[in-house]
């Protein structure tokens, strides 16, 4: 079976998985996912992400993160940029999820990045999704 969108893939099994109080989820793993899963590791979102090899391609197995009470600290992850519609902006257009709260991942030519670190190396980028 083809995907064709990956990342969105990967942001609704994480989005489901954290609904139902899942410890981990199992994702088709690519660059651009284990990217995106470095992106939200580093910035406090999940808790850690291996890769773990089978016969194929391989899966990524993210470790969800949650608060002292159980609660989520993903309450919401977005698909920005889709196949069909991509969005790009440039430094000071950057979308500032809960009003700069949030996190942003972008698709840079420098790799995959934070808007904060995006703002820092001063570049743009696609917008890939947005994490509140």
């Amino acid at each position: 079976m083809s995907l064709s969108d990956p990342i969105a893939d990967m942001l609704t099994r994480i989005r489901n998985a954290a609904r139902v109080r899942r410890q981990h989820v199992n994702v088709r793993a690519s660059k651009v996912c284990q990217g995106v899963a470095a992106v939200l590791k580093q910035e406090g979102y999940i808790e850690d992400f291996r890769r773990v090899d089978d016969d194929k391609q391989g899966v990524l197995r993210i470790y969800l993160k949650y608060g002292p009470a159980g609660e989520q600290v993903i309450s919401d992850i977005q698909r920005f940029s889709r196949p069909g519609r991509r969005v790009y902006c440039g430094v000071d257009k950057f979308p500032r999820p809960r009003g700069g709260l949030g996190l942003a991942i972008l698709s840079t030519s420098q790799g995959i990045m934070s808007d904060r670190q995006a703002k820092e190396a001063n570049i743009g980028g696609e917008v890939l999704c947005t994490v509140m």
